[in-house]
């Protein structure tokens, strides 16, 4: 498999800066975010290291604890009727809102290499991010490169494309992810995507021999009996290298085979087609 040539140009279309937003009411929603009560929700744990947790501003239910996404007619939920500044921000950006949530990652963890919306119906989905706070060890990796999405703007990103996240440092990121469906709003906004110089860097290329190298320090963990440890190193090279989709699924597959593991080398290859949405050999989705 070939790596797609992911030039800033390009980046461009899957992610970017739509437009800037006033600072005060950055620093207003900023501050509901930190002092609402502490009921975070863990979620979606297959596509994490740990360390990701949500809560729901808009969804179908008005529970601020459901944050499984899903197709519906949104409605608010009691936590933002207790975030007047957030709730104005919202109102005014013309949307037509499928799910909105706040996002909270800790440091030293990761979102892995995934896609999303392959669950929800043909409908036009879309996905917004407005970062409340972050630091420049957080940021977006896909197609080869890493994105660090700056506070001040509303940024684009394109979920349909592999990406992951990740935060190396902390303190924690906290992002409002609005995910919504097509309307004149949402196309006004999007014709403006930019990306500045410096919020994007490329990853360097690794060889068939370096990748080599690193199953092989894996095996040796795996067989210390450092399992998850090993498995990570490996999950964790999608965020050090410009790998070729799915690449870093493969490399587990490869680890436990060489470990004479054939059903978690499958239970890897199974999670690839979970993760990304890929066909097997056999042409099976």
């Amino acid at each position: 498999m070939l790596v797609r040539d992911m030039r800033p140009a390009s980046l461009a279309e899957q992610v970017g800066r739509v437009c800037a937003l006033d600072g005060a009411v950055l620093d207003r929603m900023r501050h509901e975010a930190l002092t609402m009560p502490n009921a975070w929700v863990a979620e979606y744990g297959e596509f994490q290291s740990g360390g990701w947790w949500t809560l729901s501003l808009f969804n179908a239910s008005g529970d601020p604890a459901d944050v499984t996404i899903a197709d519906c007619e949104a409605v608010p939920t009691s936590l933002l009727e207790r975030m007047p500044a957030t709730r104005a921000l919202l109102d005014g950006l013309g949307l037509v809102y499928m799910w909105v949530r706040l996002a909270r990652l800790a440091p030293n963890s990761f979102l892995w290499e995934h896609r999303d919306y392959g669950e929800l119906s043909e409908r036009e989905h879309y996905r917004l991010h407005i970062p409340l706070q972050t630091n420049r060890s957080a940021g977006l990796v896909l197609g080869g490169a890493k994105v660090h999405l700056a506070a001040g703007d509303l940024w684009r990103l394109v979920p349909t494309n592999a990406h992951g996240a990740c935060n190396l440092l902390g303190p924690d990121r906290i992002h409002l992810i609005l995910d919504c469906y097509g309307n004149d709003g949402f196309a006004k906004l999007a014709g403006r995507s930019r990306l500045d110089d410096g919020d994007a860097v490329m990853l360097p290329s690794a060889s068939d021999a370096e990748l080599d190298r690193h199953v092989d320090d894996a095996v040796r963990l795996a067989r210390l009996g450092y399992t998850e440890t090993a498995e990570r190193s490996l999950l964790r090279l999608f965020y050090r290298y410009a790998l070729p989709e799915g690449r870093v699924y493969d490399l587990l597959a490869t680890m436990h085979m060489t470990l004479a593991q054939p059903e978690a080398a499958r239970a890897w290859q199974a999670k690839k087609m979970l993760m990304l949405g890929t066909k097997d050999e056999g042409g099976r989705q």
